[in-house]
């Protein structure tokens, strides 16, 4: 085709999390990969983000687990509190014997670093990265896939990964949904710490559980800065207007907490606000030569924390699958894709689906009021400190859909391939 702006192995849709990481994991295989993302230049926004051990096990894998840790922080305990009364609920120590169960270590981030750590790999992996190109349509035609962009480039590769997030415009091939309205909206901010920073809980992920609100403190950037996420349920959102003027459902939200919340909130930056989508579960990812990888595919409320670590996720499983069926040891098997991309998808979608529906169920408990939340405190509390039986089928390895912390074959820290 005479218009074809590039032709490569493997072309991903997007430049998030999900699509960073999809790239280097095949390239990583020997891919040719292509990656293009629509906006001008490369950047993640948002604040904190926590990486549990079943995403810093698939850092550790690709070598990159050191960057993350320079500048990133390792909090010391995973901590719920009552945010009307300021109890003590249970918490998790997520060091020692939790590091040890699962291989690696729990970890708070900036986004943007995490961001900026998986496209420098990229970088240095040899991935071609192209900006300002808006994908609107993908087709399959035999062993090929094409991608067509809105200012009239057309993109061919072997194999596609729609990695476009939350609002997908290519998921429209595989699914006729949308995203779905939690009522829940998200302030955050990040801020210096201070000699006035309150010092008892800048080694902890903190998590305040109020009726319809909770709020979540940790430190960032090696503990110079705290990072504080807001979330609560707001009329005007129900509405449907993502955006809203003024702080008074914010304040009026948090009004019975603890004046250790009530002091949190000055921390937040309230000119933007996040809306809270997901989509629900779906079973099918995949069209011909083309896959949906990470929020494309399953996004999920951040109840569990859980979006980028099921994208890395995503990418690992993507990486062994492709390496078993296309990158042999004969060579690449082209024609394998479709097989590929069926094989990834039914080795992911069931366990991300579980993560999508208790990440709903988990926002739900957070946020009773009344005699509910007299009984989750009760549960809560109940738990005891330490208990991994509740952590076992999120962070554990060897569970189905879960990558293996070191694919067949390959040594333990070693590149995959040379850049």
């Amino acid at each position: 085709m005479s218009n074809v702006k590039a032709s490569t192995d493997v072309l991903v849709v997007g430049g998030g999390m999900a699509g960073l990481a999809g790239a280097l994991a095949l390239r990583e295989n020997g891919a040719d990969v292509t990656l293009v993302e629509v906006a001008p230049a490369f950047g993640e926004v948002g604040a904190g983000l926590q990486m549990a051990p079943n995403a810093s096990r698939v850092l550790k894998r690709w070598g990159l687990l050191e960057k993350a840790l320079e500048i990133g922080v390792q909090p010391k305990h995973l901590v719920f509190r009552d945010a009307i009364t300021g109890e003590e609920l249970t918490r998790q120590t997520l060091g020692g014997e939790f590091e040890e169960r699962y291989g690696a270590p729990y970890v708070v981030i900036h986004r943007s670093d995490l961001h900026r750590i998986l496209l420098e790999a990229c970088q240095e992996a040899g991935v071609t990265l192209v900006n300002d190109v808006l994908v609107q349509k993908v087709e399959t035609d035999g062993d090929r896939a094409r991608a067509y962009a809105a200012k009239g480039e057309v993109f061919e590769a072997d194999a596609i990964l729609a990695a476009d997030g939350l609002k997908s415009t290519l998921r429209g091939t595989v699914a006729n949904d949308g995203p779905v309205n939690s009522a829940y909206v998200a302030y955050r901010g990040t801020v210096p710490i201070t000699e006035e920073t309150p010092a008892a809980d800048l080694e902890d992920v903190i998590v305040y559980l109020g009726p319809d609100c909770h709020l979540v403190q940790y430190p960032l950037r090696k503990g110079q800065l705290l990072n504080t996420v807001a979330v609560f349920k707001s009329p005007s959102f129900e509405r449907g207007e993502e955006q809203y003027g003024g702080v008074d459902e914010l304040e009026a939200a948090y009004k019975d907490c603890v004046p250790a919340v009530q002091e949190a909130l000055k921390n937040l930056a309230t000119g933007i606000r996040w809306p809270m989508y997901d989509r629900d579960p779906i079973e099918n990812w995949v069209s011909g030569r083309m896959a949906l990888i990470g929020d494309a595919a399953h996004p999920m409320l951040q109840y569990l924390a859980q979006g980028a670590c099921q994208a890395l996720e995503d990418a690992a499983v993507l990486q062994d699958v492709a390496r078993e069926k296309v990158f042999t040891p004969e060579g690449i098997d082209a024609g394998a894709w479709e097989a590929a991309f069926r094989g990834f998808n039914e080795a992911r979608a069931a366990r991300t689906a579980r993560v999508q529906r208790t990440a709903r169920i988990w926002g739900e408990s957070w946020h009773v009021g009344g005699v509910a939340r007299i009984l989750r405190n009760m549960l809560f509390k109940s738990r005891g400190d330490n208990n991994f039986q509740y952590n076992d089928w999120l962070y554990g390895r060897g569970e189905p859909g879960v990558p293996a912390e070191v694919p067949a074959g390959v040594p333990a820290g070693s590149r995959l391939v040379e850049a």
